[in-house]
């Protein structure tokens, strides 16, 4: 254990996060996301594991260690509905929640149609596949700067 650490983020997704430049993609995906072959083709490499947590609860550790950008406005973005673009289940709401705690105030997501975001995520600094278990669980977040007085 580490104090200030989030307990949820193993030495894996830490080394990760801590890798990771401005403008860096991370991929957070639900369970039936392929996440194996997609992982072989970002920076990373390999799929990285946070399996017993929702993508609400993973988002929020990554979070609280890991800034988003704030000069881009795809900052952040969920996976869309196949043939139902701005309907936003539940599993996309809990996480815009957690996002707009991390920013202070609300900052919504881009949606992205599904095959685009397999695209964008082979381009992804990293994968990390989540527990969670509710479809279009899959979301993209692109690192901000820390700023010197952080």
């Amino acid at each position: 254990m580490l104090i200030g650490i989030d307990p949820r983020l193993n030495a894996d997704v830490l080394y990760t996060l801590r890798s990771m430049g401005h403008g860096d993609m991370l991929i957070i995906a639900d369970t039936n996301f392929p996440s194996h072959s997609v992982a072989s083709q970002t920076e990373i490499g390999e799929v990285l594991r946070m399996d017993n947590l929702t993508g609400a609860e993973a988002i929020e550790a990554v979070l609280s260690v890991m800034p988003l950008d704030t000069f881009v406005e795809d900052f952040a973005g969920r996976m869309e509905i196949v043939d139902a673009p701005d309907e936003v289940p539940a599993v996309q709401a809990e996480v815009q929640v957690v996002i707009d705690a991390a920013e202070g105030k609300p900052r919504a997501m881009i949606g992205i149609e599904r095959f685009q975001f397999y695209d964008l995520a082979k381009q992804a600094f990293a994968v990390i596949q989540t527990g969670e278990r509710r479809f279009y669980g899959c979301f993209m977040l692109r690192k901000g700067v820390v700023p010197p007085d952080a």
